[in-house]
């Protein structure tokens, strides 16, 4: 499994569409750990491109602070799951609490 995180300054941004890069932690699922890394620039931003950039990367997983409900929904429609509403933190601490069922989201910032 592919978990992709939007960061800024190395801390996941909190809104998808205005990050600096992607990360893409690689996931052992049985084991419930982290078992790569690595950093992609996005393509130009344009209404449904990063959902079908990220899918034809392998992400299974997006981790945001916020989303708006289109965009989400296009997510969706590429088959990765949406979870919003973390907050701006490590790239990894984020993915293990998902992992442990332990990541802890909010209000998604960006509902409209």
């Amino acid at each position: 499994m592919k978990i992709a995180i939007p960061l800024v300054g190395g801390k996941l941004s909190q809104h998808f569409g205005h990050c600096e890069e992607f990360v893409l932690l690689e996931i052992c699922a049985d084991a419930k750990t982290i078992t790569g890394k690595s950093l992609h620039q996005p393509p130009p931003h344009e209404p449904g491109m990063l959902p079908r950039w990220l899918n034809q990367l392998g992400a299974e997983v997006i981790i945001a602070g916020g989303m708006g409900r289109r965009a989400q929904e296009l997510f969706t429609e590429n088959g990765i799951k949406v979870v919003v509403g973390a907050a701006a933190d490590a790239p990894e601490k984020l993915v293990n609490a998902y992992l442990q069922n332990t990541l802890e989201v909010g209000e998604n910032c960006c509902d409209h």
